[in-house]
């Protein structure tokens, strides 16, 4: 048996019973570097010990055994960050389209409405909660 053959299987024998990087574990990952980066460009110490901290929660997410505790968090996170994600997604479109369309909140159920530019004052009815208002474009 070669090294690396040994080394593969005492890291499999080591992972066995726990979960390995989620996507937590992964943000908490990117956080750390991007924390890591201001930190050398600013030179503020806090974000270093942030990073440090961000690391470290990861690595013992991945190497923790408590799978069910760990899969909690995880799904939090992912619905926390879905909603987040979503969000920005809809800023960066309308910023796109902002010189097409003009955007408005409906007053009744708050959805985004869109409206092409230079149509005048038209009668909008809202596609979610159905109720119409004057708005002009």
């Amino acid at each position: 048996m070669s090294f690396m053959q040994k080394v593969r299987d005492g890291l499999r024998r080591l992972m066995v019973g726990r979960r390995g990087p989620d996507e937590l574990s992964l943000a908490l990952l990117v956080a750390g570097v991007v924390l890591s980066m201001l930190s050398s460009i600013t030179r503020i110490g806090l974000f270093y010990l942030v990073s440090l901290v961000a690391y470290g929660f990861s690595i013992y997410r991945m190497f923790s055994r408590r799978i069910e505790k760990r899969y909690a968090e995880n799904v939090k996170f992912l619905t926390f960050w879905r909603g987040w994600r979503s969000s920005l997604k809809q800023f960066i479109n309308r910023a796109k389209n902002m010189r097409k369309y003009k955007y408005y909140k409906c007053p009744q159920c708050h959805a985004w409405l869109r409206l092409p530019r230079k149509v005048g004052e038209v009668t909008v009815t809202c596609g979610k909660c159905h109720s119409s208002f004057k708005q002009k474009a």
